[in-house]
């Protein structure tokens, strides 16, 4: 073999590992983009590699030059609608892919760089690559890839597989050198289910490869438990669906049985319409504001819920105080507010779940700004009306005895006359009343979780911790409105029992304090069918497979049959006769897409 070649694969090779090890470069010979990222973030390589981090191989695509001459920029400026203004400077292209014999002659470099015969370095093996082609070939291949097969640490094999795409059906061709060929091909959606692959027609495919008679089948499915549209302003949306597994299939499309092993993957976003915890969520997000007010300096203030001034509305408050011979003590049975509940803001599902009736006077007084402060000269006027009354000892509020804001610091010397001095310039009054949000607001969430039995203060220490940064503080509080969000969701939609509920309240609360805030983070609970068998066993399926398997250990081999409702790739487009027509509609029988996985031994020749 050419030594030229060798020392190619070589180079690539040292490339790759060093991408792997953590190195920036990414650019491999000018014109080769090499990215390295999970399996599953990629549709064709999360079939085989969704556990595993892969290497991505595409065309470099040259950046946007930022600094467009104004000829240019007129240029732009007058193509474009000027209700839709571009702003180039953020635009991203999309990944290119690579000729179909550049992916071929990397595929090369990197098998000979684990050809112990040709390369005696002793590497360990490389990620299992991955390579976009351009279809310019007879057999209109968008995908290249290949990965080793190991026994222990040495390299024995390889396997390549081939993705094409020609018209309606896709077809994925699967080569390995030594242990299985695997062949796949996805078909367009179809609604009649007599034009599906039978159980018995597809034990006979696996029979084409395997002659075993002694085979086994094992089904999975799919269903959409709860789903909810987009969330306002965001690109979030709440899903939960259910993963069932079972063996012994006795037909295609078959419904699951209650014997299934069941696993809930469940995805929330906060601020949807439908959610009990929607009038939290817009106290939390007035909180966010007051968080980005401090950091920047310039908050984007919320319309006020009330159409009163605040200083009017705290100024009624305290005077309410004064003249009412109780003490608040009393009214601590009392909900803040008399009326009824605003069908915009409150909800009764909220009121019953989380409304505390023991609110202190800084948590009233709280509610009452919150409502209805546009400004920083709001919220100054407010506070200089609450600590002018303190002094002169109008009233002797009672709050709860963990309070740690800097008001409630206030109110403790009031009641010895010792006020000390406050200077309400700057960002202090926006500093004070994040206190007391994030006072009230951590309390309302764990009253609810301890009340629940769903944990206990002392799994709580991270989420209540006042030693950290205000801004780290909200980030906190955002994490356990997530957890809320999610275990009320799971509760009100699904009726899940306690013990899952509070098996979910551990595993989230353990993420979180690990990781950061992430509203696309999929949960994961193990349930028995039986508890959620009402929501799916008269619904369609959004996956359902089928397996038929012989052999054992590794020389087990599989056929697969698959059922989706989209297809398993995202840039094949599949027609079908009404251009208007849509895949899944209202009131008919859904359209699958299908897919077929098939695989054969095949031994080296020496």
């Amino acid at each position: 073999m050419s030594s030229k070649v060798v020392a190619r694969a070589k180079h690539f090779s040292q490339f790759l590992r060093s991408l792997q090890e953590g190195g920036d470069d990414n650019i491999y010979e000018d014109d080769v983009q090499i990215t390295r990222t999970n399996g599953d973030k990629l549709a064709v390589p999360n079939i085989y590699c969704c556990n595993q981090s892969v290497i991505i191989c595409e065309k470099a695509v040259k950046k946007v030059e930022s600094d467009l001459d104004d000829e240019n920029s007129l240029q732009v400026s007058d193509c474009t609608d000027s209700n839709d203004e571009v702003d180039v400077s953020t635009l991203e292209p999309g990944p290119e892919p690579l000729s179909v014999v550049k992916a071929r002659n990397l595929l090369s470099l990197y098998t000979l760089s684990h050809n112990a015969q040709v390369i005696t370095d002793g590497s360990s093996a490389l990620d299992p690559l991955w390579v976009r082609c351009d279809m310019s070939d007879p057999a209109s291949t968008t995908w290249l890839g290949a990965e080793t097969v190991c026994t222990g640490t040495k390299v024995c094999s390889m396997k390549f597989y081939s993705v094409a795409s020609k018209g309606k059906t896709l077809h994925t061709f699967i080569y390995l050198c030594k242990q299985v060929m695997l062949f796949l091909s996805i078909l367009g959606p179809a609604k009649d289910r007599k034009s599906f692959l039978t159980l018995d027609g597809l034990k006979q495919e696996h029979k084409k490869r395997h002659h075993s008679t002694a085979m086994v089948t094992k089904g999975s499915a799919r269903f959409l438990l709860f789903g909810s549209t987009l969330v306002e302003n965001t690109k979030s949306q709440s899903t939960v669906t259910v993963d069932l597994k079972w063996s012994h299939v006795e037909s295609i499309l078959e419904t699951p049985p209650l014997s299934s092993t069941a696993t809930l993957n469940i995805k929330v976003a906060s601020g949807g319409m439908r959610s009990p915890m929607f009038s939290m969520f817009r106290e939390l997000e007035f909180l966010q504001v007051l968080a980005d007010g401090l950091r920047t300096g310039e908050p984007e203030w919320m319309d006020p819920l009330e159409s009163t001034s605040p200083a009017t509305l705290v100024k009624v408050f305290l005077e309410e105080l004064q003249n009412t011979a109780k003490t608040l003590q009393d009214r601590a049975g009392k909900k803040v507010e008399d009326q009824a509940p605003n069908s915009e803001t409150d909800t009764p599902i909220f009121n019953s779940l989380l409304e505390r009736g023991n609110l202190d006077f800084v948590e009233q007084l709280w509610v009452q700004m919150r409502k209805s402060v546009t400004s920083y000269q709001d919220i100054r006027d407010c506070l200089k009306l609450v600590i002018d009354t303190l002094r002169y000892g109008d009233i002797k509020p009672w709050i709860h005895r963990d309070s740690s804001s800097s008001l409630s610091k206030l109110i403790l010397q009031s009641y010895h006359q010792q006020i000390a001095p406050v200077s309400l310039t700057g960002v202090t009054p926006v500093h004070m009343l994040l206190e007391m949000g994030l006072d009230k607001m951590r309390r309302d969430y764990i009253n609810y979780l301890i009340s629940e039995e769903l944990t206990t203060l002392n799994h709580l220490g991270y989420f209540l911790n006042t030693e950290v940064d205000l801004q780290e503080q909200v980030t906190r509080l955002r994490k356990l409105h997530h957890l809320l969000e999610i275990i009320l969701t799971c509760s009100t939609f699904l009726g899940l029992p306690y013990d899952r509920l509070f098996l979910l309240t551990q595993s989230c609360l353990q993420h979180y304090r690990t990781n950061p805030y992430d509203e696309q983070h999929e949960f994961k609970l193990q349930i028995k069918p039986t508890l959620i068998s009402q929501f799916y066993q008269e619904e369609n399926p959004i996956l359902w497979g089928v397996e038929v398997s012989s052999g054992q250990g590794p020389h087990e081999l599989k056929t697969v049959f698959q059922l989706s409702d989209r297809p398993l790739v995202d840039h094949v487009i599949f027609e079908t006769k009404d251009p208007n027509e849509t895949v899944n509609g209202d009131g008919e029988d859904p359209a699958f897409f299908s897919t077929l996985i098939c695989s054969s031994l095949v031994n080296f020749t020496r």
